[in-house]
């Protein structure tokens, strides 16, 4: 994710999940962080955010959360901090403040508090109960936009994102390639209709509908040049090796598959892309990096060729691509 790329795009905020006047007016609790709107300038302010996030354990990432809450939800950048020593917080802006680094000293995500993330130059609402989109899956679209160009002939490709979340794959296809047909479809009605105001929001035609790919008939006759997944695939037993802001805040439905059955997700959507792929349609993934070999085996075995793994920014296996050459029966 390039912070200040995405910083040069975003024009307007919006109140995201903050305070506003119909709220409790009750301050949040002071013992850990305050300052004086009169006396401290916003420099010293952010000096201060930075110290207080550092002394709670995010020494690692204080300097960068501070940056995000002042330049994304108070419009105060990087060289006014450095260049301009009287400007000042108001009172009200003051108690939004002290509401943050409280949120943000609970471990709370970053991106629930400020009501968004950024993903592919996009501004995408998130909010608890959708999961937050990762740079990783950045990369994924970049793969699957590359490969449409490049590959397919048709004037109005049709394009499926399953398990769509917040809709962030499926919008930024949209607007990558505008003359794609571009779905996202998702059990959970809340994530939905996130989805949707973030189609609307950034005036994008993607259409959306629910839909169970585990237990519901998928065979509803509509078929798709691409499908694209990030599903759940983390084993229960790895939660244990995970950060507690994702654990105690992001939804576990969209996160974990049960320990003795990794590929569930996988396994389903292969089933479905056979019946709903046009022959040459590809089947693009997000994987979990200890699967690998057995998630290219289930491709190879359900019938797809040209099977590709790709590694993410990090230097892991994230990404698989494939292809389905003809109609295959079962």
């Amino acid at each position: 994710m390039c912070f200040f790329v995405f910083l040069v795009y975003l024009s307007e905020q919006d109140n995201g999940y903050f305070i506003n006047d119909n709220m409790n007016t009750d301050l949040p609790p002071t013992d850990l962080f305050d300052f004086d709107c009169h006396r401290d300038c916003c420099s010293q302010v952010f000096r201060q955010v930075v110290s207080c996030l550092s002394a709670h354990g995010m020494s690692d990432e204080a300097r960068a959360l501070a940056r995000w809450v002042f330049e994304l939800r108070f419009g105060i950048g990087q060289i006014q901090l450095l260049t301009d020593k009287d400007s000042y917080f108001s009172e009200k802006e003051r108690y939004e403040l002290l509401f943050i680094v409280h949120r943000l000293l609970q471990g709370e995500p970053i991106q629930y508090i400020l009501g968004f993330a950024p993903f592919c130059g996009m501004k995408v609402r998130v909010c608890p109960g959708v999961l937050i989109p990762r740079p990783e899956t950045e990369e994924l679209v970049a793969w699957i936009v590359s490969d449409m160009r490049a590959g397919i002939s048709d004037t109005e490709p049709y394009v499926l994102d399953i398990g769509t979340g917040s809709g962030c794959i499926a919008l930024a296809l949209a607007r990558e390639l505008p003359q794609a047909r571009v779905s996202g479809m998702d059990i959970s009605e809340p994530a939905l209709e996130v989805a949707r105001q973030n189609a609307v929001s950034l005036g994008l035609h993607v259409e959306f509908f629910r839909q169970d790919i585990l237990h519901e008939n998928t065979s509803s006759g509509r078929k798709w040049h691409v499908m694209v997944s990030n599903p759940p695939y983390i084993c229960a037993s790895e939660a244990q090796q995970m950060e507690r802001n994702v654990l105690d805040h992001e939804p576990h439905q969209a996160l974990f598959v049960p320990d003795d059955d990794p590929l569930l997700f996988y396994r389903a959507i292969a089933r479905y892309a056979r019946e709903a792929l046009f022959p040459g349609g590809r089947l693009y993934f997000e994987i979990n990096r200890a699967y690998v070999v057995e998630t290219v085996r289930l491709l190879e075995g359900s019938g797809f060729s040209g099977v590709e793994v790709r590694k993410d920014q990090f230097g892991n296996n994230r990404m698989v691509g494939c292809r389905l050459d003809s109609l295959v029966s079962e």
